[in-house]
């Protein structure tokens, strides 16, 4: 009976489609938060310079 489920098993291909899907949402996140983060502190300097150079 065991054998039998882990020849299943190892025949089964959505379980792998499923990890690899896992592995590419979590890649992406990763890129877009590391991203995110680079280009947020860069857009909050230009933002910061523009502010002081407008009049009051």
């Amino acid at each position: 009976m065991i054998l039998k489920t882990f020849i299943r098993l190892r025949h089964d291909d959505e379980g792998v489609t499923l990890v690899e899907y896992g592995i590419a949402i979590a890649l992406a996140v990763t890129l877009g938060v590391g991203a995110l983060t680079t280009l947020g502190g860069e857009i909050g300097t230009a933002m910061g310079a523009a502010g002081t150079q407008m009049p009051n």
